[in-house]
């Protein structure tokens, strides 16, 4: 594959519309499961999270990178500061951060989705977007990169892979924080 990592502007909104399809990706996600409170998701449709999507796009910075081959897109990777998506930050969750100031420090970023185009699974695109992440967050002036994948799956067709593998983020050299649930490491690389 001869692909093009690159940042989400709304020049890319037809590339990334056509990725994630008629239904949104994950069930009509949009990639705004840790952008909205519980509350807002239990409220929301296919088209308010497409809606949403849209205009956090539109507003800028761009909030993740495509992975692009001849103007298609075949993945799609959330990368941004932690403040950018409130509810990983929750500290219910496995991927809330060690020191609760990160939350809201911009130099804190996370990788907090995947979606990749079924037919382009299983060829090292998500080791691809990790790469162009991390060099993305750099010039962006991030400090540090923080991650919460899963350890195993049965299936790599799993829904639970929206997170990443760990074995990607070893690969690129993040190192396990701490594991407050069974499989989901928190992860970090310093940049």
């Amino acid at each position: 594959m001869n692909i093009e990592i690159l940042p989400l502007t709304p020049d890319l909104w037809p590339q990334f519309e056509d990725l994630f399809g008629k239904q949104g990706a994950c069930y009509g996600c949009w990639c705004t499961h840790f952008r909205l409170a519980p509350a807002a998701r239990r409220a929301s449709n296919r088209q308010s999270n497409r809606d949403h999507i849209k205009a956090r796009i539109e507003a800028g910075p761009p909030p993740g990178l495509l992975a692009i081959e001849d103007s298609t897109a075949h993945g799609w990777m959330q990368i941004g500061p932690r403040a950018d998506v409130p509810e990983w930050n929750n500290k219910g969750r496995g991927s809330a951060p060690i020191d609760l100031k990160d939350a809201d420090n911009p130099a804190v970023w996370a990788i907090s989705c995947f979606f990749i185009r079924a037919k382009a699974r299983g060829q090292g695109l998500t080791h691809r977007l990790v790469a162009g992440g991390i060099d993305f967050a750099r010039t962006s002036g991030a400090r540090q990169i923080e991650a919460c994948p899963i350890d195993l799956s049965r299936d790599s067709r799993s829904v639970g892979l929206f997170v990443g593998s760990s074995r990607v983020f070893e690969k690129a050299g993040f190192e396990r924080l701490a594991e407050r649930k069974a499989g989901r490491p928190l992860m970090r690389l310093v940049l």
